[in-house]
């Protein structure tokens, strides 16, 4: 148990770095699911005595190659679409757009904690607040009344 253990560590060690730190990053449920099958399969390789370690990380390299196959086909807007999630608009300058909360399962409670983590000290500072894809609110604002918002940033954007 103990040699499986160490060589299966060895192997997602080694496996992480010839991937890339994607592989346990923040970024897509793709890449959660991703994580949780490789914590599943270490747990496997370990407590069961029908899985040995030539078996585990074997396993473990099909999922870092599915994983890889993925990113690369990321590339095409269709795969994208299904194996990421869009940012989401939820405010709009100092509009609430709350059709976009609920899509989220976000409350009011939930936005008004992120902009005041973001410092934000009125409404009229704000330019836009998105639900990234990763879980994330970013908070887009300004004192400055008279910039205007790049529409870089919204570019891949769900209103």
């Amino acid at each position: 148990m103990f040699l499986c253990a160490v060589g299966l560590y060895i192997g997602i060690i080694l496996f992480t770095k010839w991937s890339g730190k994607r592989s346990f990053s923040k970024m897509s449920s793709f890449d959660f699911a991703m994580t949780v099958a490789i914590g599943s399969l270490f747990a496997t390789v370990i407590l069961s005595s029908s899985v040995n370690l030539t078996k585990g990380l074997i396993g473990l390299a099909m999922l870092y190659l599915l994983q890889m196959s993925v990113a690369l086909l990321r590339r095409f807007k269709i795969v994208q679409s299904l194996v990421d999630n869009r940012p989401l608009l939820l405010m709009d300058g100092e509009t609430i757009l709350h059709d976009n909360l609920r899509k989220a399962r976000l409350t009011e409670s939930d936005l008004r904690a992120k902009l005041r983590e973001a410092k934000v000290i009125e409404l009229t500072e704000i330019k836009a607040v998105v639900f990234e894809t990763t879980g994330d609110i970013s908070v887009l604002h300004t004192a400055d009344h008279s910039k205007r918002l790049n529409d870089y940033l919204l570019e891949d954007v769900e209103e």
